[in-house]
């Protein structure tokens, strides 16, 4: 994402997002590192309630960054 506090001065939202929506599930990203997929190993209910937390966590942090973009 960028912040350009000019585009203000022309009637635009400053904050611009650049990124898309992500399209693999979260799950299957941190399956794929070594560090979550150990933990998940040697403690799976921790590791399930984990990804439960940070998964509503990066979608609740999207939608506000998108609604930040949209104005």
């Amino acid at each position: 994402y960028r912040y350009s506090p000019e585009l203000r001065a022309a009637g635009k939202t400053p904050f611009v997002l650049d990124s898309k929506e992500p399209t693999m599930p979260l799950e299957d990203f941190l399956n794929g590192e070594v560090r979550y997929a150990s933990l998940r190993r040697t403690f799976p209910a921790e590791a399930d309630a984990l990804v439960a937390k940070a998964k509503a966590h990066s979608a609740e942090r999207y939608a506000k960054y998108k609604k930040l973009s949209e104005g």
